[in-house]
């Protein structure tokens, strides 16, 4: 008898609803192979694109703006589908921040002091990837000097992101070595897109300011304090975001930490095998949690 080629899982009732959040100056489309991944094991998922970027590249970035995005992504599945959020760099960081907000029982698309919103999706579990160095402080203030001395004209991408590794690293070490490679740029979208449709659209410097306007004064440790549901934290070994990830991890109260060997900032791009085996490990933690 001629075997028959497999069918993909189709979605059961405990299937999560799982959503990926890009990072910066790219698009929903670096998700492609993730996305088939968590499907074709029997999940529901969907990758949006936040403000500025992909089909919404005529908004203007805001957090507000993008946690309405991831919002609504969440609402997009069945009711009573636990959703889990994965968040790349500045999608890691807006994908902790929302978590946190969620935490808090308000919607997170909506006003603080609003009422909490009973029907908002149940947040099963985060991962995070690319996005354990602190945006609170100096380091975002030296991402955003650059990225408006880009916008102006007065330097060259690739001289401004190598001066601002080195600006990083002594705002964060002291002057030390730092945790991983010289990938820094990634975070301002200055490395090449990997996704197949990653190049169709290149959101400009105009929305790192933005971006680095709305990261400044939140804090991702305080994030993670705040999450109530598991968090995994994944990084490349070659990624200088690396940084503070045991500062990170003791801030989690059920955290988990990945370190891909000889990945980059892209780390989904840079080992999608390895990358799609932690999605299977942090989704079968989450159904259990």
């Amino acid at each position: 008898m001629d075997s028959q080629p497999a069918l993909p899982a189709r979605p059961s009732s405990s299937a999560h609803g799982v959503v990926f959040v890009h990072g910066m100056r790219t698009s929903s489309a670096i998700w492609e192979r993730q996305l088939d991944h968590v499907r074709d094991a029997g999940h529901h998922a969907v990758a949006v694109d936040l403000p500025a970027h992909g089909a919404r590249r005529t908004e203007r970035f805001s957090m507000p703006g993008a946690f309405d995005v991831i919002d609504d992504a969440a609402r997009s599945f069945d009711p009573g589908t636990p959703v889990v959020v994965v968040g790349l760099s500045l999608g890691g960081y807006t994908s902790l921040a929302w978590a946190a907000q969620h935490a808090a029982g308000a919607s997170p698309g909506t006003a603080p002091h609003r009422a909490p919103d009973a029907d908002r999706p149940r947040l099963a579990g985060v991962v995070a990837a690319a996005c354990t160095a602190d945006p609170k402080g100096k380091p975002v203030a030296l991402f955003r000097d650059v990225a408006r001395a880009t916008v102006a004209g007065r330097d060259a991408v690739r001289r401004g992101t190598r001066d601002l590794a080195r600006s990083w690293q002594t705002a964060l070490t002291g002057g030390g070595g730092p945790a991983g490679g010289a990938d820094l740029g990634a975070l301002l979208g200055a490395t090449a897109d990997h996704g197949p449709r990653g190049g169709a659209h290149r959101p400009g410097w105009d929305v790192v300011t933005d971006a680095l306007t709305h990261l400044a004064g939140r804090s991702s440790v305080a994030h993670l304090r705040a999450i109530r549901v598991p968090v995994w934290l994944v990084n490349g070994a070659r990624d200088q975001m690396r940084l503070e990830e045991a500062r990170h991890l003791r801030a989690t109260e059920r955290g988990s930490l990945v370190v891909v060997p000889r990945a980059g900032h892209d780390v989904n791009s840079d080992a999608p095998e390895a990358f799609n085996h932690v999605l299977t490990r942090a989704l079968a933690d989450f159904a259990r949690a």
